[in-house]
């Protein structure tokens, strides 16, 4: 990367070139707001050093012509940025085994990098989950298991979609959590993604806790936490380093990447982010 103006004054933390292993920055792509291909080359052509992922959120792919599909994942790789399904395959998984092979080749030949399974929406053995990563993995393409901590959004709208959310509607057992993330890992998982729900969003208080837990049993770097505001992501740099893995809107990059490479921060961040 062409080095920076400023940097000749002070010393940063460095940050891997791309593909990174650790410190990866995910972003969604149009799901809030209207994104076309010419926004979202802008986005990647101004940002796209600091992002390394872009995902289609909410199943809106499934919205999208194959064309408009085509030409995101194209934008994408040539900003060296690999795309994501997001939330989608397990609807399709409710039409057999079948439906659910030629979801995966049709990803793959539409340029997809990684598919992502919701596991809120799951309502099957857990062999069944392990059966569809090895099977999307045996494909050639890379597989991101979902985990909520809560009953959050998905799962909230498959119950009663009516209801609004509720702020500490229930914490699963964060143990059984654990032991399904680590089996999802073995099967093949290349990084499991911990939604906000249940730890920094809908929540009276941040459960700290669990992210510490989660964090202590799985490790920084297989690991995927959603970061919806300034805030949230702040304060995972804040605690656990540039190396720590975020889901982040891409109005946020960045702040997060100034927060990561020690360029910027509050009064509490500064001086504390380092290798």
């Amino acid at each position: 990367m062409e080095r920076h103006f400023f940097e000749q004054f002070m010393e940063f933390n460095d940050r891997p070139e791309k593909p990174r292993g650790y410190g990866v920055t995910e972003i969604r792509g149009p799901y809030r707001s209207v994104s076309g291909p010419q926004h979202i080359e802008d986005i990647l052509k101004r940002t796209g050093y600091f992002i390394d992922g872009l995902k289609f959120a909410g199943g809106t792919s499934s919205l999208m012509p194959e064309g408009f599909l085509r030409e995101i994942t194209e934008i994408a790789h040539k900003n060296g940025v690999y795309v994501s399904t997001g939330g989608w395959g397990e609807h399709i998984i409710n039409k057999g085994p079948n439906f659910f092979k030629k979801y995966v080749q049709d990803c793959k030949s539409l340029g997809f990098d990684s598919v992502d399974l919701s596991t809120g929406f799951f309502n099957f053995p857990e062999e069944d989950l392990l059966r569809l990563i090895r099977l999307v993995k045996n494909a050639g393409l890379k597989v991101k298991p979902q985990f909520e901590i809560q009953l959050g959004e998905t799962q909230r709208a498959a119950v009663n979609p009516i209801f609004p959310p509720v702020a500490d509607a229930g914490v699963s057992d964060i143990d059984a959590v654990i032991k399904r993330a680590e089996r999802c890992l073995e099967a093949g998982a290349d990084m499991i993604l911990f939604e906000a729900d249940g730890i920094v969003k809908n929540v009276n208080f941040w459960r700290t806790d669990l992210v510490a837990r989660l964090i202590g049993r799985l490790g920084l770097a297989k690991i995927m936490f959603e970061a919806d505001e300034p805030e949230a992501l702040e304060w995972f740099v804040k605690n656990y380093g540039s190396k720590v893995n975020l889901f982040v809107d891409h109005s946020h990059v960045m702040k997060l990447e100034c927060l990561r490479s020690g360029k910027y921060g509050t009064r509490s961040h500064w001086g504390r982010n380092r290798r």
